[in-house]
């Protein structure tokens, strides 16, 4: 058997029957039509053979089609395992089938079979730019296409297989692949496909960028790239320096053991690659020039901006709903990419690949295996985390995300430690709280009002002991003192993220990134173009029917006009989309937020219904036990119900945010960001902190007196705070639902979400095409492998997780001390969560370059900016802390505390009730009460004008007030001062840009003067050489030059 008979693979016999060899393509089958058709195949082959030429001869013989010649699976089992697995040199799927040339990108796609038929074998195959005509590439058959043989192996055989029903949806995605994939050849790439896979009814385009490709295209990107000029980074002297070192001492087992995160002392002068200047970088090794991370970011700028405009079949081919249906994908693929190609289903995916497995004592060690070692691990959890490692590998968008992280997290560290200082405080000053034990003292015996209408009887003021106590926890001097840290503290972290974000742009090259900013924000959207391609082709439409009758346009006009559309000629170029355009979306908008917000606070009060009515009813119960703890019961449930609520809403809120942000159409990927998380985060603010803020500031607010109580449709009256004030009624709701979402919506929703739905894709795919028996032998590729994990959906979940507990551990700081430290527990773990989700649950996200955190940092401000306010609020209205200075200062007789528990009580003569509003017991407490208390500054029944607002509520009341301006201002000033005091780009940062740019222009001089050098010796000998020529004649010159002058004398 000689060389020829094999395919170009070595895998299997050319020799097949002639019913066989009619379908095969590129070389996989013998070609009908004669010796000419087969020459012509062979110089196909030898074109796109995977192959060099001095490697295609067959040296070990792998019979990939033994069960379709009838032998057993487990003789063909034998026979692979005794051969070389083929995709062992391409280190199974990391490189194309030559095993020299990675794969950088990955486009997957669905075909059909013919029913019957099953693949022979994994056959792939490659194609590379070739001189020629765009047609003429088209009329070529596509490359890669797979063998597929009829059910019946024998060559007797003459009858083919049934050709299957025309699906014309299929054979347009098929037609446009072809097109778009002779494009991207056009553009350089090479390409190389596979659809006989583990993957049931999937193909795989494998695209590799050669040399050239990445050179063109990082000088198009201005991609900084590192040259061969090395200098010194200044490092830090006298004092500063001694202190550094200790520190790294004392840091070395928190660092992670990663060459990129060790203090470095040189550095490589960056600049933008050229082609022309190319002797300036170091291409001692081109392979790894260009980084995997840059070379997918290189393949998928291409991908975005190849073309798809034409469609095969004519408008008048399908009918019905399968024309409309036509027409529209072909309208939407009209000036872009792969964005619309994978919105129209054309590709399922397009994913750049992981460097490989990061398990396993066998795998080979690479930057994936390392970062789930040293970071995306548990048992790492107390360690740094390696960022410049992430940036290499995901890029520096997320590479930022992580860090501002980290950043955030070690900031929580302080807050935490006051916090819990102000806590300990409280707990050691409880027995010390003079109100606290006035309320506790059975024998001032004080009589309460009854909490509700008819079933709630008089109550004594000692039973809500246990409340006082508990508030003096959080409600004590020291709260606002740290209420003032914590603004101060949020300012500090602001600057300080300001402050490692430049060391970062310094260090990952981004310090001159604004004019490459400029050029991707500029990129229109996919969506934005298909709405302006069709506004242009309506105002096309217009314009035409202005300028000739209807009657004698003909029907298909709006067809002819797609397919010109299609055929590239541009109508959108002076087309944009208004304002007017625009305003059914906006208004759409702006009803749906306002509708989102009024369901939320319809929410709310659903719940506030069920507290009165939930109280009512266990009041009516017959036990002690129960009627004691009717606040702590009611309170428990109420919140636990807001938490459910909350963490549904949040996820259709996320759902009706993309929405509402589609429907807008904004015009670059940028916008659509920003628009995204505007909306996401107001609607989930409201939703989180509507039911907080509601106890903060209005509970107990509007209930009236007794006799004169505030009811809601009626019926239910208005709940009041306990004696002890709302703050720690406050405190039990904001732990509850921080501590709630944080477990059950950021941990458990990200570690079972993923994997259920992991688990839902193995089943459909085990469901669709059961594993045979060979196929547990055969590895799987690494585009398979990666195919089957999540994808990427975009950094805004994790910062808007991440902003909403700032929110909680900065706006109502005051009434929780612990939120801090709660916050710092959940980071450490969600530090480690994500970096696990994104080495190992994802597929690896295209790198995208950023030298900021976006909208993120002005929403981190505002809060910051918020939270001042609020708490100045809490403190002033919720807690009993300017009462008990007012108090202090202006009504106590000793200078004590001592009686302020009754200052803050009026009195209510029972008589005065209305009707059918008495409690139904009133001798419940063994006597019978003629007045009782209610927690008010109003006047005794026995006054003048009995139940009026006293002169104490206005003392009381103006005395909040300027406390809400003073702290306000105050903390305002301290924060802005800090901002001022602390430089926004460090000193030794500032200075080393300043040495880059004084080197890159000293390069630049040594450069011009070597080159001025070349030229002046270049004219110096140019001049020697042209000497004689100007002493004597030309004919001289022409005669021999020199010598032949010296000879003739």
């Amino acid at each position: 058997m000689q060389e020829g008979d094999f395919s170009r693979e070595g895998l299997c016999p050319r020799e097949v029957p002639a019913a066989q060899a009619a379908g095969a393509v590129d070389g996989e089958g013998a070609p009908p039509g004669g010796a000419r058709a087969q020459a012509a195949t062979m110089r196909v082959n030898e074109k796109y053979s995977t192959l060099p030429a001095e490697d295609r001869s067959v040296h070990v013989i792998n019979i990939c089609a033994i069960e379709d010649i009838g032998h057993l699976p487990s003789e063909g089992t034998l026979l692979n395992s005794l051969s070389v697995d083929p995709d062992a040199s391409c280190k199974y799927g990391l490189y194309f089938r030559d095993g020299k040339r990675k794969v950088d990108y990955i486009l997957v796609y669905h075909h059909k079979r013919p029913s019957g038929s099953r693949p022979v074998a994994r056959r792939t195959q490659q194609a590379e730019p070739a001189s020629g005509t765009r047609g003429a590439k088209q009329d070529q058959p596509l490359p890669g296409k797979a063998v597929t043989l009829p059910p019946s192996p024998l060559p007797t055989s003459d009858a083919s297989p049934p050709e299957p029903a025309m699906d014309y949806h299929e054979d347009d995605k098929r037609f446009r692949r072809e097109e778009y994939e002779g494009n991207l050849l056009e553009a350089g790439l090479q390409l190389e496909r596979d659809e006989d896979t583990k993957i049931h009814g999937m193909g795989f385009v494998k695209i590799h960028a050669p040399w050239s490709v990445l050179c063109r295209e990082a000088e198009f990107l201005r991609l900084k790239m590192p040259t061969k000029k090395m200098y010194h980074i200044n490092e830090t002297r006298g004092l500063l320096k001694k202190v550094n070192s200790i520190l790294q001492k004392v840091t070395a087992p928190i660092q992670p053991k990663v060459a990129e995160h060790r203090p470095q002392t040189t550095k490589r002068l960056s600049y933008p690659f050229s082609r022309e200047k190319q002797h300036l970088f170091d291409l001692s090794d081109k392979d790894s020039f260009f980084d995997s991370k840059t070379r997918s970011t290189i393949v998928y700028e291409i991908l975005k901006r190849t073309t798809c405009t034409k469609a095969k079949y004519s408008m008048g081919r399908g009918e019905g709903k399968k024309e409309s249906a036509l027409l529209n994908k072909r309208r939407k693929c009209g000036k872009y990419g792969i964005t619309s190609l994978l919105a129209n289903g054309v590709y399922s995916a397009a994913y750049p690949l992981h460097d490989g497995d990061y398990e396993g004592d066998s795998v080979e060690f690479n930057d994936r295996k390392l970062l789930y070692e040293e970071w995306a691990s548990y048992r790492v959890f107390y360690k740094y985390q390696p960022i410049d490692l992430v940036r290499k590998y995901f890029g520096e968008k997320i590479g930022l995300y992580f860090a501002w992280l980290g950043v955030y997290t070690q900031m929580l560290i302080p807050a935490s430690v006051v916090g819990v200082i102000v806590f300990l405080y409280g707990c050691a000053t409880v027995d010390q709280n003079v109100p606290s034990m006035e309320m506790c003292d059975q024998r001032h015996n004080i009589t309460m009002c009854p909490l509700c209408d008819k079933t709630c009887s008089y109550w004594k003021m000692s039973s809500a002991c246990a409340t006082a106590r508990a508030s003096h926890l959080f409600d004590n001097p020291a709260t606002v003192f740290f209420s003032v840290f914590m603004a101060l503290w949020a300012a500090t972290f602001m600057e300080h993220w300001k402050r490692k974000q430049m060391r970062l742009n310094y260090r990952w090259d981004l310090t001159g990134f604004e004019e490459e900013e400029e050029a991707v924000k500029d990129h229109p959207r996919a969506e934005y173009e298909a709405r302006v391609l069709e506004k242009s082709l309506r105002k096309e439409s217009k314009h035409k029917e202005k300028r000739r009758p209807l009657q004698e346009e003909p029907t298909n006009t709006w067809k002819q006009r797609v397919r010109t559309a299609m055929a590239g000629v541009k109508l959108t170029d002076k087309v944009k989309l208004t304002w007017k355009d625009r305003f059914p979306a906006y208004f759409t908008n702006l009803v749906s937020i306002i509708f989102m917000i009024a369901v939320t606070f319809a929410i709310v009060l659903g719940v506030i219904i069920y507290r009165i009515s939930t109280a009512a009813a266990l009041a009516m119960n017959s036990s002690p036990s129960v009627r004691s703890n009717i606040r702590v019961t009611v309170t428990a449930t109420a919140v636990i119900i807001n938490l459910v609520v909350i963490i549904l809403l949040d996820e259709l809120y996320g759902c009706i945010a993309r929405w509402l942000t589609k429907i807008e159409v904004p015009k670059t990927e940028k916008s659509f960001e920003e628009r995204l998380i505007f909306k996401a985060f107001l609607l989930k603010f409201v939703n989180s902190y509507t039911p907080i803020f509601y106890v903060a500031f209005f509970k107990g607010r509007f209930v009236g007196r007794p006799g004169d109580y505030v009811y809601i449709f009626r019926s239910f009256r208005m709940e009041e705070c306990a004696p002890g004030g709302c703050l720690m009624e406050l405190c039990i709701q904001l732990s509850i639902i921080m501590l709630g979402k944080q477990l059950i919506q950021n941990n458990l929703f990200e570690i079972g979400i993923p994997k259920m739905k992991k688990l839902i894709r193995y089943l459909k795919l085990r469901r669709q095409r059961p594993p045979a028996p060979e196929e547990g032998v055969k590895k799987k590729q690494r585009y398979e492998v990666d195919y089957n994990l999540e994808p990427f959906a975009g950094l805004t979940p994790e910062y808007m997780e991440m902003i909403i507990q700032f929110g909680f551990v900065t706006l109502f700081v005051a009434s929780f001390p612990l939120a801090p430290l709660f916050a710092l527990l959940n980071n450490i773990i969600e530090i480690r969560l994500d970096a696990k989700k994104f080495v190992t649950e994802l597929q690896r996200p295209v790198a995208v370059r950023a030298k900021d955190i976006g909208i993120w940092y002005n929403i981190l401000r505002g809060v910051g900016k918020l939270a001042v306010i609020i708490n100045a609020f809490v403190i002033s209205f919720t807690s009993d802390f300017i009462p008990r200075l007012v108090y202090l200062y202006m009504y106590s007789r000793d200078g004590t505390m001592h009686g302020f528990i009754n200052h803050t009580l009026s009195s209510f003569n029972v008589s005065d009730f209305q009707n059918g509003t008495a409690p139904n017991e009133p001798l419940d407490l063994g006597y019978e009460v003629q007045i009782c208390r209610y927690k008010d500054y109003r006047e005794p029944p026995w006054s003048e004008h009995k139940y009026d607002i006293s002169k104490d509520f206005w003392a009381v009341l103006a005395a909040r007030l300027a406390f809400v301006i003073v702290f306000q201002n105050l903390v305002m000033f301290m924060s802005d001062f800090v901002d001022w005091v602390i430089p926004d780009i460090p000193k030794d940062i500032s200075q080393q840009i300043h040495k880059e740019k004084a080197l890159m222009v000293e390069l630049y001089m040594r450069e011009e003067q070597g080159k001025q050098q070349l030229l002046d010796t270049w004219m110096e000998k140019e001049s020697r050489s042209d000497g004689p020529c100007s002493n004597h004649s030309p004919k001289a010159c022409q005669d021999g030059g020199p010598g032949h002058y010296g000879s003739a004398l």
